[in-house]
This record gives structure tokens, C-alpha cells and sequence, in this order.
């Protein structure tokens, strides 16, 4: 029979060994997963040293699985470079204000959170996310899914994953 302390050592050794994406995912305030569950966009701009943001902002589309956050970008986007020059942190956004140079700063009102960046390459993850994008942009996946697809697989195109820093 399990005692309430045998209960409470296995929830805790559970619990140290979960990742620790989903530790600092449940850990965001409220209003920033609600906004990762409902809006369309993100707003991101990678981080230089010194958690200084970087010149290039911009408004994405997005996929969130509960723990991280995905987009699939222009190789040769600076989001994209930024990564593979170790400049893993990122500020983003989560909201729709337009196009980031025409929102006037409006979308630092937003709710705000920083990641840790890292491209994906497993085939398996990346089909998994494109079909997470095609259910929530539905209307314009028959468009942008081939695009998003062809691009990563003849590489034009990079799928970067986002775990929120808490």
C-alpha cells in the first residue's frame, strides 16, 4: 500500500526528472499562455551579449505545443544566423499588431517572455509542428505548407524551437 510519504517522494522525483522546458512553460503567467494558445503572431528578436536586443524584429507565425515555441524561417533570416552563432537567447512578443515597423513599438505591450533558441532538425519533430501549422493557419497552409515544407527539406528554410527562460 502507498503511504502519503511514499506518494510525496515519487511526485518529487517525477517531478526532478521532467524536463525542464515544461517545468518553465507552466511556470509563465497566465496571460502569456493564454496569448500563446490564441494569437496568430509573435514578435521576436534575438538577443545579443549582454541580453541586448538585436536591430531585426519581427512578426512571425508560430506553433505552441505547450512547452515550446516553434517557427520556420529564411535560413538566411538574422533569427536564424543568430542561432548558429550561439546567440541562442531571444525576446518575443505574443500578440497581433501588424507588421513590427508600422506597430510603432505597440507590440512591447504585449505579454513578453525570453527563450533559449536551437534549430530543429529531426524530420519526425519538424512534421509533427508543420502539422500543428497547418490546423492553425488553416486558410493559407494550402499556400504556405509546400513552401514551409520544400524550404526545409531543400534547406532555404530552418525550424527553430523556442523554450521559454523563467
Amino acid at each position: 500500500m502507498i503511504n502519503r510519504r511514499d506518494l510525496l517522494s515519487f511526485s518529487c522525483l517525477a517531478l526532478a526528472a521532467a524536463p525542464f522546458q515544461l517545468r518553465a512553460a507552466a511556470a509563465l503567467p497566465e496571460a502569456t499562455l493564454k496569448s500563446l494558445r490564441d494569437s496568430q503572431t509573435i514578435y521576436i528578436t534575438p538577443l545579443r551579449k549582454g541580453g541586448v536586443e538585436s536591430k531585426c524584429h519581427a512578426e512571425v507565425w508560430f506553433a505552441y505545443d505547450g512547452t515550446d515555441i516553434f517557427v520556420v524561417t529564411a535560413s538566411k533570416a538574422w533569427r536564424a544566423r543568430a542561432i548558429s552563432l550561439g546567440l541562442t537567447q531571444a525576446r518575443m512578443w505574443v500578440g497581433e499588431f501588424g507588421v513590427w515597423q508600422r506597430a510603432t513599438e505597440a507590440f512591447r505591450k504585449a505579454p513578453e517572455l525570453t527563450a533559449t533558441g536551437a534549430q530543429v532538425t529531426d524530420t519526425a519533430i519538424q512534421a509533427r509542428v508543420l502539422e500543428r501549422f497547418g490546423t492553425k493557419y488553416s486558410a493559407e497552409w494550402s499556400s504556405w505548407g509546400p513552401k514551409f515544407r520544400n524550404g526545409l527539406q531543400d534547406g532555404s528554410r530552418v525550424m527553430l524551437r523556442y523554450s521559454p527562460v523563467v
